[in-house]
């Protein structure tokens, strides 16, 4: 916008929602995971936000920007402190944002959206043919992976933009932190990491070999973690 400053700029780069569901959902995870995951969740929104436009996608128009983030922010509730961690942190996650969106007045539709974003976000080539909300939170998580999600979106953010972003919300080694959460929230319960899904892959790779291919490749990620 002409006359806006460069400060201006970057704190509408970075600025949430601001409403009183979006504030809601802040306070529910912001408490219950680290400082590497919470960040990692905002900045998943920050990014499926600038990516939106490159997809022809506008907030208000094709999605309810409240919505995207309470997919964003709540995607990985799964692996909270706070949970009962009974089921793969997908499910359980989006058991949980569905319930608390319920429970603040989010109609049923809405709240069936934000749970499938959820649920299948770790589900490439599913999510995607499941609506405008699936679409946009694995765009935002492609983007914050730096390209091992895929690389097809990552040039809708610029080096100044990106850095904006991560000044404000730091990574903090976040695939190792990451990575420890699913992995300790999949050894709790068997059920909780069936073969060929996402935790159950986690946590074999981790026992096996003490790493997964995930954090390997994320050494080589856009934004080198």
């Amino acid at each position: 916008m002409t006359g806006t400053t460069p400060a201006a700029a970057a704190d509408e780069l970075v600025a949430l929602p601001g409403t009183p569901l979006a504030d809601a959902v802040v306070r529910l995870v912001r408490p219950v995971e680290t400082p590497s995951v919470f960040n990692h969740s905002i900045r998943t929104y920050l990014f499926a936000r600038l990516v939106a436009p490159r997809l022809a996608l506008a907030a208000g128009r094709d999605y309810d920007d409240d919505l995207l983030f309470a997919a964003c922010a709540m995607h990985d509730l799964g692996v909270a402190s706070d949970g009962p961690h009974r089921q793969r942190f997908e499910v359980e996650g989006a058991d949980r944002a569905a319930e608390f969106l319920a429970s603040h007045g989010v109609p049923a539709s809405d709240a069936d959206e934000v749970w499938q974003a959820i649920a299948l976000h770790t589900s490439p080539g599913i999510a995607e043919r499941r609506g405008t909300l699936c679409v946009l939170v694995r765009a935002g998580l492609a983007v914050e992976f730096g390209g091992p999600m895929g690389a097809g979106q990552l040039d809708a953010v610029t080096e100044e933009q990106a850095g904006t972003v991560h000044l404000a919300y730091p990574r903090l080694d976040m695939i190792g932190s990451l990575t420890d959460a699913i992995v300790a929230q999949a050894a709790k319960n068997p059920g909780n990491a069936p073969r060929y899904s996402i935790p159950g892959e986690f946590l074999l790779e981790r026992r096996e070999f003490g790493r997964t291919r995930m954090e390997h490749a994320c050494r080589s990620s856009r934004w080198g973690d």
